[in-house]
Formats: C-alpha cells, structure tokens, sequence
C-alpha cells in the first residue's frame, strides 16, 4: 500500500491558460527590469546632489556666522548710542 503523489501535468489545462502564465511572467519581468533603472537613475541623481548638498551645509553655516557678527555690530552700534 505505497501511493507515491507525483506531480503531473494534466492535458486538461488549455493552452489558454499556458499562455496567460507566460505572459504574467514576461510582464513581471519587465516591471522588474523598469524598477531597476529607475532605482540606477535615483541612485546617479542622489551621487550627482552629494556635492552640492555639502555646499549647501557650508553656506548654511557661513549665514550663521554673518548673522552672529550682525548682531555683534547692532549691539556695538546700541551701546554707542546710549
């Protein structure tokens, strides 16, 4: 009483159904294909920003400073004033 349970394929399944499976197949991979692309141009884009980013940090900085210096001079200027 040994039942071995071997896959098998059916003649009953259409050729319909072969070719909508086939056709899911290649649509997933191409999405995947365009996902991929896209990710490698986000990827070029955010290299390309690296550079400026720091820029920007280091004007962000330097406007911190010429505004303490600013208020320096205001307060210098005030207590001439009085």
């Amino acid at each position: 009483m040994t039942t071995t349970n071997r896959w098998r394929l059916d003649r009953q399944i259409s050729a319909a159904v072969l070719v909508a499976v086939v056709l899911q197949a290649a649509a997933a991979l191409m999405w995947a294909g365009r996902a991929s692309a896209r990710i490698d141009d986000l990827s070029r884009r955010l290299e390309a920003q690296a550079p400026v980013a720091e820029r920007l940090a280091r004007l962000e900085a330097q406007a911190d400073a010429t505004r303490a210096a600013l208020v320096r001079i205001e307060a210098k200027l005030d207590g001439e004033r009085r």
